[in-house]
């Protein structure tokens, strides 16, 4: 009977890299970002495009982990033309992988519009913003749909205003804390989304590790995204939170590597490929004193040692009350030309 797991994924699993705002500003290093992120294997790096006056007021306040400087002035300190945006979405084509961008606002929906981009996240923060939402549906577009600090009715009214104009929809399990505990990562609830919306499903993973990712992946996730950085020494609000480069091509390696495990269910009782190895590593009957002819043979005058190429030590039973029909040495393999019927 073979194994089965419990809803595979089919391969591959998308793999973002989140680099968000970690440029800080930097076109340079946004191109770089885009380089090593694809050197690393993913499939999709993704930015954030912020338009400060059409998403927040300039006395919003800022998140717990980032008081480097107000949000309002960071968005537009570090945000780029949609010329700058086009040379981005050009060089991750040229990388081989897919350009994505987080909209905050259906201003960021419309320049994204204009970018061509293929597909949509939404991020945590506008899961209950329906006019976002609906702006994205009506694109037709595939879409990513985070969930980080929202309540399962919130989720609900988002997958419901999107499924209002498609079902290409991925309902992604995230916890907004940053950095996660893994007492927060919620696979479960992962699973839950599953059953409930009868969707595709993926993690956003704010975890410092790629523990919580490999898990979720042999759990059926379609996606995984984690935030990126070339170090987590950098400035800004979410650099302290992300993977450098080694192990963002470790988590790219090991979800290959899970892929591969699921997509090839062992036949347990298929063990051809064995025989060899139990020869050397099994053990036979033997005797463990020199057996005289004619002796009725008993459990203390045998035992059991390398190589597996006798009669099996299973099978002990099957040789003791039987009589030895010539001498046995003391270390010989026991076998039925000894014995008789």
């Amino acid at each position: 009977m073979s194994p089965t797991v419990n809803n595979p994924p089919t391969p591959p699993v998308t793999v973002i890299a989140e680099v968000g705002s970690v440029h800080d500003g930097s076109f340079g290093n946004a191109l770089h970002l885009i380089d090593t992120a694809a050197e690393c294997g993913v499939d999709v790096v993704k930015f954030q495009t912020h338009i400060s006056a059409a998403e927040t007021l300039p006395d919003a306040p800022v998140p717990p982990y980032f008081k480097g400087e107000p949000r309002y002035e960071y968005f537009e300190r570090t945000a780029f033309s949609i010329e700058q945006m086009q040379e981005l979405k050009a060089r991750c084509e040229a990388q081989g992988v897919e350009f994505l961008s987080s909209p905050f606002s259906i201003e960021a929906v419309e320049l994204l519009e204009a970018l061509g981009v293929v597909h949509y996240k939404i991020p945590s923060g506008e899961v209950t913003n329906l006019p976002l939402l609906e702006a994205v549906g009506e694109t037709g577009k595939h879409v990513y749909l985070s969930s980080g600090m929202s309540s399962w009715a919130e989720v609900d009214a988002a997958v419901e205003t999107l499924l209002r104009y498609h079902d290409n929809v991925t309902v992604m399990q995230c916890t907004s804390a940053y950095p996660c505990p893994y007492e927060q990562v919620g696979l479960n609830v992962m699973l839950k989304m599953r059953e409930r919306y009868d969707l595709p499903v993926g993690l956003s993973d704010h975890t410092l590790t790629n523990y919580a990712a490999f898990a979720a992946v042999t759990l059926g996730a379609a996606v995984i995204e984690k935030h990126f950085t070339f170090s987590r020494h950098m400035y800004g609000s979410d650099a302290k939170h992300s993977l450098e480069p080694p192990e963002l091509a470790d988590l790219v390696r090991g979800i290959r590597a899970i892929e591969t495990m699921l997509a090839n269910p062992v036949e347990k009782d298929e063990i051809e490929q064995f025989a060899g190895m139990k020869a050397i590593f099994e053990k036979s009957i033997v005797a463990v004193i020199d057996i005289p002819a004619g002796a009725i043979i008993t459990r203390s005058m045998i035992g059991f040692k390398k190589p597996g190429t006798g009669i099996p030590a299973r099978d002990h039973a099957k040789v003791i009350g039987r009589r030895a029909m010539h001498v046995i040495p003391k270390d010989t393999l026991i076998s039925e030309a000894y014995l008789e019927d």
